[in-house]
């Protein structure tokens, strides 16, 4: 009897936690991994290398993070099903897999930017964060 209850307690909790993985669908990308403000060229003129290339690697990220699902959404915080994508097995472990591919890769990313960023001219690193901005702006938008 006692085996019996175990085994209905223990797929009890199973089926709790198969019914909240699938109220919690796949997130795409959170808006804590995004750029918070933008920035003028006199602000960033009044900045010193070290803080420029910190918000050359911020703006890196976005948009490294977010052009593989930009044909899909351009909205952090959207889920598979807000998209009307089954949130299966199959497609959230696609999603956590990019997410876990990408966060790796971006680790070289931002080794290679800070190893190699520092011997731009500061000009060159304002103009590009100036560019990396619009681009964001732009994919914000959307169409």
């Amino acid at each position: 009897m006692k085996k019996l209850i175990l085994l209905l307690l223990l797929i009890s909790s199973l089926s709790t936690l198969t019914a909240q993985s699938r109220k919690n669908p796949a997130i795409l990308y959170k808006a804590d991994k995004l750029v918070s403000r933008f920035h003028t060229i006199d602000e960033l003129q009044d900045l010193n290398k070290g803080d420029l290339i910190k918000l050359y690697l911020e703006r890196t990220r976005e948009i490294f993070i977010v052009i593989p699902y930009l044909s899909l959404t351009n909205k952090p915080g959207t889920s598979l099903q807000d998209l009307g994508i089954q949130a299966d097995s199959d497609h959230v472990k696609v999603v956590e897999k990019n997410i876990e591919i990408a966060d790796r890769a971006f680790e070289y990313t931002e080794n290679t930017i800070k190893k190699l960023v520092p011997y731009s001219d500061t000009d060159d690193i304002i103009w590009s964060i100036l560019y990396f901005e619009e681009v964001i702006k732009k994919m914000r938008l959307g169409r």
